[in-house]
């Protein structure tokens, strides 16, 4: 009898591509319930332990006092942030997404729930890609409170990858060594930082922070990107940080944060343990308001003035955001009044080059742009409304030694003019170029609205 072997293979084949199809589609939905009824679970972590990857669980109402920890993909579904309620009183976080000790994790979604009263972080998530936190709200995490100590053990119970909180031991939401990911439509007040991105395990690069309302909390920053040492690295300038990278910070609120001990609205940072980097990341279209600091502040503070490595923290870019009514900068970052925008080497002297800030409305500050850097610094098509000085060169308030340049060609000054001019902002200090100016605002205040 004749076979016709290219037919058998393409039916093997077929048969092969069923099953693969079939072993996708097993993925199950799981349940959770306080009876444990209807065949759900009791508890989340149950619910959690019992799943495969992949697997779905939808918790119902009621209030979890867990701390629950996940180490495959999933997705972990609450029944909104009104009505699903993690209360982690006593318990390090409400919810570890734990990659460091399941190499490779990714695939994780954790969707309408409030997580609440976490000695450290409401959501903490480590060396993971692909996660997704949306839709939640965190409110009155870090029970533990700020400890103001950058030395690892500091914040005691905290895992050791936990490196450098400097001035907190938690916050709302803190993603260290994660990649590809994004933070949606969260809610957080009354933590310490409201978002942290780090790097203590791994790089930290290319995700999305979007559309979040950060507001009220008064004990760190409202959204750090802060480069950290490494898990197990050593004085006297420890080992070169993995970095925090071209992530996008974008249509978020960032109101009132840090009042208590001077954070910013949006912060990138690097942690003077370096040689650090907070590089090529976005900051746009947010409305930065109120906070302790600048709306956008970025820091180094180690560097070539102290015989040390230089950070990275070029390339960033700070684009279309409402900036009003932050505070100064204090340290050795300081700058001489209330302040919008901040590019500061501290007293260490790194070069941050090639730093682009265009098309932010920026009021209500007595310096609307203040720079202390040897490197570069491009403000252009920026609406100056501070009424003040618009852009400050401030290495010698700082008693720094710089040789970098501004370029403030193409801003709006408050008036149709120069800088100078009557009813216009001014300059202060050597190497800036403003001219020519624009004579009417290039921004449009309700475009941001």
């Amino acid at each position: 009898m004749h076979v016709n072997r290219s037919n058998t293979r393409q039916i093997a084949c077929c048969a092969v591509l069923f099953a693969a199809c079939s072993q996708a589609g097993l993925a199950a939905t799981l349940c959770v319930n306080h009876a444990g009824s209807g065949g759900c679970y009791s508890s989340i972590q149950k619910a959690v332990t019992a799943a495969a990857a992949n697997d779905v669980i939808n918790v119902g109402p009621g209030t979890y006092k867990e701390d629950i920890t996940i180490g495959i993909p999933l997705s972990l579904l609450g029944a909104g942030a009104d009505k699903s309620v993690i209360d982690a009183t006593g318990l390090s976080n409400g919810i570890f997404v734990d990659g460091y000790d399941n190499s490779g994790l990714s695939h994780v979604i954790i969707d309408g729930f409030t997580v609440k009263n976490a000695q450290f972080e409401a959501v903490l998530v480590v060396s993971a890609s692909d996660v997704t936190v949306r839709n939640n709200n965190l409110i009155d995490n870090d029970k533990f409170g700020p400890v103001f100590n950058p030395n690892p053990g500091g914040c005691l119970g905290q895992p050791a990858f936990e490196t450098d909180e400097s001035g907190d031991c938690g916050g709302a939401l803190h993603f260290i060594g994660v990649s590809g990911s994004v933070i949606s439509g969260n809610s957080m007040t009354g933590n310490a930082d409201g978002i942290l991105l780090s790097d203590e395990t791994a790089e930290t690069h290319d995700n999305l922070i979007l559309h979040n309302i950060v507001k009220d909390n008064p004990l760190d920053c409202g959204i750090v990107l802060a480069s950290h040492a490494p898990v197990g690295s050593a004085p006297p300038y420890f080992a070169p940080h993995f970095g925090v990278d071209h992530n996008t910070v974008e249509g978020n609120l960032s109101d009132k944060n840090g009042v208590n001990v001077g954070g910013a609205g949006v912060g990138l940072f690097s942690d003077g343990n370096g040689p650090g980097g907070a590089y090529n990341n976005v900051i746009s279209h947010n409305v930065l308001t109120g906070n302790g600091i600048g709306g956008v502040s970025l820091h180094s503070h180690v560097g070539p003035s102290y015989g040390a490595p230089a950070d990275n923290m070029s390339g960033n870019t700070i684009l279309g955001n409402y900036i009003a009514g932050n505070l100064a900068d204090t340290g050795d970052t300081a700058t001489p009044g209330r302040v919008g925008i901040n590019i500061n080497s501290g007293g260490g002297g790194t070069p941050i080059w090639n730093t682009v800030i265009t098309e932010n409305i920026i009021r209500d500050e007595d310096v609307d742009i203040a720079v202390n850097t040897p490197g570069t610094v491009n403000a252009h098509l920026n609406d100056l409304l501070g009424g003040k000085v618009g852009v400050a060169n401030i290495c010698a308030f700082d008693h720094a030694s710089c040789a970098g340049s501004i370029d403030a060609t193409q801003n709006y000054w408050g008036c149709s003019g120069n800088p100078h001019s009557t009813g216009c902002s001014t300059t202060s200090g050597a190497s800036i170029l403003a001219a020519p100016p624009l004579n009417s605002p290039a921004n449009d205040w309700n475009d941001r609205h």
